[in-house]
């Protein structure tokens, strides 16, 4: 009888990894995105099998037996779309446009999320700042690459320090001139007597998806696609 239940178990546990390999991943990133992600995806008919608000996994499996939810970092779910470790991803634009991988296709916008990304710098400055004018800037943000093309663009010269947090901080302590970041309401710029300048781009979630797995499970995928587009409207 213990053999008996111990091969049982065994192939019960084969049988979960099994699962756990052929189910669809979708990955996305605790904060904002998540809070209006979860409602976006019960409108398609996805639910956790428990909150990832409050849960401490990583890994959620849903009402659906071939989906599961990946939680990580933001600018992590370009990564692990492309490299197949999720099939689907839901990130920020400013985010993909700040990743310079490949293997991943921008599907559609989840029109949630909604924020702009600017260029910020103090009040006194901007009183007497004029950006049309800008030949050199000196830009505190965690998007070096746009940051850098964006400037590139207009022929302007950059030097730009690379942080991941509190960017209204750096003009306060003289490390920059400027910030690049992403504004909702604008508050926390005010409170810290920033204003906005310029605009670079406005920015929401998209659904990414792997290539390889579009090609390879495109019928499950598209289905689940469909249902997120319908959930859009």
């Amino acid at each position: 009888m213990h053999s008996a239940r111990a091969g049982h178990g065994r192939a019960r546990r084969a049988a979960d990894g099994l699962n756990m390999t052929q189910a669809l991943s979708i990955a996305l990133s605790k904060g904002r995105i998540l809070e209006e992600g979860l409602p976006l995806l019960a409108r398609a008919g996805i639910t956790p099998a428990e909150d990832p608000l409050s849960s401490r996994k990583l890994v959620l499996a849903t009402n659906l037996p071939d989906v599961r939810l990946v939680i990580i970092r933001a600018a992590d779910v370009p990564t692990y779309v492309q490299f197949g470790a999720a099939d689907l991803g839901i990130a920020g634009k400013d985010v993909l446009m700040e990743y310079e991988g490949d293997g991943l296709y921008e599907l559609m916008d989840l029109k949630i999320a909604r924020c702009r990304l600017m260029v910020a710098e103090p009040a006194n400055l901007a009183a007497r700042d004029d950006p049309k004018l800008w030949t050199r800037v000196r830009v505190a943000t965690k998007y070096v690459n746009l940051t850098r093309r964006h400037f590139a663009a207009k022929g302007i010269q950059t030097d730009i320090i690379k942080l991941y947090g509190s960017m209204e901080l750096a003009p306060l302590v003289g490390l920059s001139d400027r910030i690049v970041d992403l504004v909702s309401s604008g508050n926390t710029l005010k409170a810290n007597g920033l204003v906005e300048v310029e605009h670079i781009a406005d920015v929401s979630a998209w659904l990414v998806a792997n290539k390889a797995s579009m090609k390879m499970k495109h019928a499950r995928l598209k289905a689940l696609v469909d249902r997120l587009a319908q959930a859009v409207g």
